[in-house]
């Protein structure tokens, strides 16, 4: 699957980034890499380990948790993931892209470094 790299304008549009100070975004968006899911692909596994955040660009995924009915949607603007990489442990739900979908990724390390702050408890 290609992967480009997303763009401080796509990451704007996600609420959770869109107060990052520019600078911030355009290393975020160097370092973020995007691609398109094709429904029905699985995107995280709960239980596996978790070593990547994703933003939610296009389409729609659910998300489910062994043990609770129903599911969750997430729509552009939306971000997962972020659970694994705070808490360090394995993910906590599957997602799964239900349309054609795009989402952006970054690794544990751009995380840390520049999300992570976003996380913090107050």
């Amino acid at each position: 699957m290609p992967r480009s790299s997303a763009t401080a304008h796509e990451l704007n549009r996600v609420e959770l980034l869109a107060g990052l100070p520019g600078q911030t975004l355009a290393v975020l968006a160097k370092r973020m890499g995007r691609e398109e899911v094709a429904p029905g692909t699985v995107v995280v596994r709960e239980g596996e380990p978790g070593d990547r955040f994703y933003v939610v660009f296009a389409g729609m995924l659910s998300v489910t948790q062994a043990g609770f009915p129903g599911r969750t949607l997430l729509r552009p603007g939306d971000y997962f993931g972020e659970v694994a990489l705070t808490m360090d442990m394995p993910r906590t739900a599957t997602v799964i892209a239900i349309t054609p979908a795009v989402v952006a990724s970054c690794d544990r390390e751009t995380f840390d470094e520049l999300l992570r702050p976003l996380f913090a408890e107050d």
